[in-house]
């Protein structure tokens, strides 16, 4: 497995920094678009409780989780964990949903994106939307390898992490990356968990814009934004989780975002809970009920 792990390495440049056993990739082979030199340093401080946590991201990567080869269906998803765009939920938002993804047969991508700031960036707010659109690049670019159908390369955003997600979803036509294979940045299916979507001050999560657009953001910046207005036709399809109690990022975000979706045709589930509040993951443990398991069932109708 060493000697397998080195020669990968070699060929396709792999960080040899293992997370339970998976594989962890630099998004860039070079320089970092957008970046500027700057001290800040990686940490994984844990939460009030201990769950892990990732900050100062200035090295994007991706930690690929691959399911064995006889349950693979061809499918994947990128995952966007959330963290008010000040830090990553790497754990719970990143590599739980991977693996129940993996059982699945689908494979996921755990996404540690640079979390805006100016220090590292030059123009913090299409920092993260570099990191995400190179991230479906790189996973459609190469996803012979990996054996992934690329027509079937769809996305997960929780929290920050889903306004990262949506903004993805209705922003891919215009890359802000180097795309000279002209590779589609359009994901084919959404999930989105509590997701900020809006940042129209009434209902957006305050810590999330501040952190993406500044303490004083233009009325074009709230807008261009605002993932709701920028909804299309050929926006993807998309599944949302939310809870009515959640009063970190108001259901008002999700229930715009269905609404826009619908009135485009796009077709779009939101399952709603009484409670739950903000955070809970794959599990609500108000209830004994699974999202992910519903999220499975709309997902075969949409293949």
């Amino acid at each position: 497995m060493i000697f397998k792990n080195l020669i990968l390495y070699t060929v396709i440049s792999v960080v040899s920094i293992p997370v339970f056993g998976q594989v962890t990739i630099d998004l860039y082979d070079g320089s970092v678009p957008n970046s500027r030199n700057s001290e800040v340093v990686e940490v994984s401080p844990a939460a009030n409780d201990g769950t892990p946590r990732v900050s100062g991201v200035t090295r994007p990567q991706i930690i690929a989780f691959l399911p064995e080869k006889d349950n693979n269906t061809g499918k994947a998803a990128i995952i966007f964990p959330g963290g008010g765009y000040s830090v990553l939920a790497i754990d719970h938002e990143g590599y739980a949903i991977a693996k129940r993804l993996n059982e699945e047969g689908i494979s996921a991508f755990v996404v540690k994106y640079r979390l805006p700031s100016d220090k590292i960036m030059e123009d913090k707010s299409i920092g993260p939307l570099q990191d995400a659109q190179r991230a479906i690049q790189l996973v459609r670019e190469r996803a012979a390898e990996w054996g992934i159908s690329t027509n079937e390369i769809g996305i997960v955003g929780s929290s920050a992490g889903g306004h990262l997600a949506s903004t993805l979803g209705t922003h891919y036509q215009k890359a802000l990356i180097p795309n000279p294979k002209n590779t589609s940045l359009r994901p084919d299916f959404m999930l989105l968990l509590y997701p900020v979507i809006s940042m129209d001050p009434v209902i957006t999560h305050k810590g999330s814009q501040v952190n993406l657009l500044g303490v004083s953001p233009s009325a074009s910046q709230i807008t261009n934004f605002s993932n709701d207005k920028q909804v299309s036709d050929d926006t993807p399809p998309t599944f949302i989780v939310h809870a009515k109690d959640d009063k970190v990022v108001p259901i008002a975000n999700s229930e715009r975002f269905r609404d826009a979706l619908t009135s485009h045709h796009v077709p779009v589930k939101l399952l709603v809970y009484d409670e739950g509040g903000h955070g809970f993951g794959l599990n609500n443990k108000t209830t004994t009920d699974q999202w992910f398991d519903h999220f499975m069932e709309w997902f075969k109708t949409i293949d």
